[in-house]
């Protein structure tokens, strides 16, 4: 699975790989952008140069990440516009303060964010557990909660549904790799898919039974097993790269007994 190619390509280059990699045809294209598919075409070929304004027009079109975006920006001649701040920027405290907020409002569950390549970020102190008996290896800067996730000496050693779990994962990777352009996603991808795990039979499909609402992680934890399923959260409107590709999961209770782990009941039912 290969990465898209961006360095030393033209604007024409870049859009007509992002318009493919959306399967969007020059004519559909056209019609969102209210503009011709021969201009299209043009564009593509490099007989006509955009606007900064018909830039962004095809990029919001193709839903484009911001990190990209600019690329487009400077292949067509243009500075890029959205500017990529590190988290700890003073001008990024509104921003740490609602990550703040949100980890330490989940506990005693689990929550933690990640950039794009689903490196950590923040975590909250019930995180830790993820953490409990991981090789110093594994937790050496930037820590990637994929691979914690999937590494046998990690997580993926205490799932006891790690066929169905690993099969979700490497689906989901494989496309956010194949929807953002990003070759690390790629490479993380084909790294997580060669691990191995003896005695542990992959190729068994999850078959969804009558009362499956999601699929849960189950976790041996000691003489226990937690069952959690999480929830995703990104950031509305961002105008920052950073910002743009972080996320925040949160982790919670899927039964009782699980809740119970955590010292607080599980949510009744409406």
């Amino acid at each position: 699975m290969g990465a898209l190619a961006v360095q030393d390509e033209t604007f024409g280059d870049l859009l007509r790989s992002w318009r493919q990699r959306r399967r969007v045809s020059q004519l559909d294209l056209a019609i969102e952008a209210d503009v011709s598919a021969r201009h299209v075409s043009f564009l593509e070929t490099g007989r006509a140069r955009p606007s900064r304004e018909m830039v962004m027009k095809l990029a919001e079109e193709l839903d484009v990440p911001l990190r990209h975006r600019n690329r487009l920006l400077v292949a067509a001649g243009f500075a890029p516009l959205f500017p990529e701040r590190e988290v700890g920027a003073p001008e990024m405290a509104v921003v740490r303060q609602a990550l703040e907020k949100i980890l330490a409002g989940h506990e005693p569950y689990p929550a933690l964010v990640v950039d794009a390549a689903w490196n950590l970020v923040a975590a909250n102190s019930a995180a830790a557990m993820f953490m409990d008996g991981v090789p110093a290896e594994l937790l050496a800067e930037p820590v990637n909660v994929m691979r914690l996730s999937l590494h046998p000496d990690a997580m993926g050693g205490r799932l006891l549904n790690l066929a169905e779990v690993r099969a979700y994962l490497l689906h989901q990777l494989r496309r956010q790799a194949e929807a953002s352009a990003d070759g690390r996603l790629a490479e993380l991808h084909d790294e997580l898919a060669a691990y191995t795990y003896p005695g542990v039979e992959l190729n068994v499909a999850h078959v969804p039974g009558p009362g499956d609402i999601l699929l849960p992680l189950r976790i041996a934890a000691g003489d226990r097993v937690l069952s959690m399923f999480t929830t995703i959260a990104t950031f509305g409107t961002p105008m920052d790269v950073t910002v743009s590709e972080l996320a925040i999961e949160t982790f919670w209770p899927a039964d009782e007994e699980t809740a119970a782990a955590f010292g607080r009941p599980a949510p009744a039912a409406s």
